[in-house]
């Protein structure tokens, strides 16, 4: 009977939680808002850079973490121009000094990219703004609130009614914490993809370094994937999708060179 009430509560939400992205004009399921999403996302951001404070896991070459926000804030910067709200997010970007090839970014821009995508892969700048725009684009989009409400759905309708009402932001900065190791759909990688390359062209970075990067990737896995595509499939046509949107990128990128 329980189970039965909360299936019930999930498809009543549901009904009534189905939104236009204000970027994409996909359609979304969204459970939470986006208040609620940043509030919990900001949470679990500051429990992860904590527990790697510990371990000692937080870079300290500071050479490496300028570069980073460098690129980022050149990044930051355009995804202001393309979706005007993120202008007011509190963003932050890390260095997690871990060999997984990896990086995200959570909801209101708390990011984080792992030195082993950056020194396997031997990544350039532009590469580095390849993956670090594809997952602003997520941000932007609204992926972590999908992923989180799919989290929510899979923990069987927890707290859902005090989630839906805001009155208990607590129990989602575990959920913000279980989103990130959810797949995004094909749906949403593809549009990442789209909007990432896009705004990493407008920061002045060379579309082109998407699909070197994405070549580097599919070749990294040694027998198996790599972190960053075990929780971002990766379809068999996603060079192929990236190099028609190369021509397309090269006019914003060569203006805004």
């Amino acid at each position: 009977m329980k189970r039965t009430l909360v299936v019930t509560a999930l498809l009543a939400v549901g009904l009534t939680a189905c939104q236009e992205n204000p970027v994409s004009g996909r359609k979304q399921l969204v459970l939470v808002s986006e208040e609620q999403a940043q509030s919990s996302s900001a949470q679990a951001y500051a429990q992860t850079l904590n527990e790697a404070q510990k371990k000692g896991k937080l870079s300290t070459d500071a050479a490496l973490n300028s570069r980073v926000k460098r690129i980022t804030d050149r990044l930051i910067a355009q995804a202001g121009n393309m979706y005007a709200p993120s202008r007011s997010w509190n963003w932050s970007v890390a260095v997690i000094d871990e060999p997984t090839l990896n990086a995200w970014c959570m909801p209101g821009g708390k990011m984080a990219i792992y030195t082993g995508i950056i020194h396997k892969l031997k990544l350039s700048d532009d590469e580095i703004a390849q993956i670090m725009g594809h997952e602003i684009a997520h941000a932007m989009l609204g992926h972590g609130r999908e992923r989180m409400s799919r989290a929510i759905a899979m923990q069987g309708g927890m707290t859902l009614g005090s989630i839906v009402a805001g009155r208990d932001l607590s129990v989602l900065a575990p959920v913000a914490d279980i989103a990130l190791t959810l797949p995004n759909s094909r749906a949403g990688e593809s549009e990442a993809d789209r909007y990432g390359i896009e705004l990493a062209a407008r920061a002045g970075f060379d579309p082109r370094a998407a699909v070197r990067l994405w070549e580097k990737m599919s070749s990294a896995g040694n027998g198996g994937p790599p972190q960053f595509l075990s929780t971002h499939p990766s379809p068999d046509n996603r060079i192929q999708a990236l190099n028609a949107l190369v021509p397309q990128m090269m006019p914003i990128y060569e203006k805004a060179r």
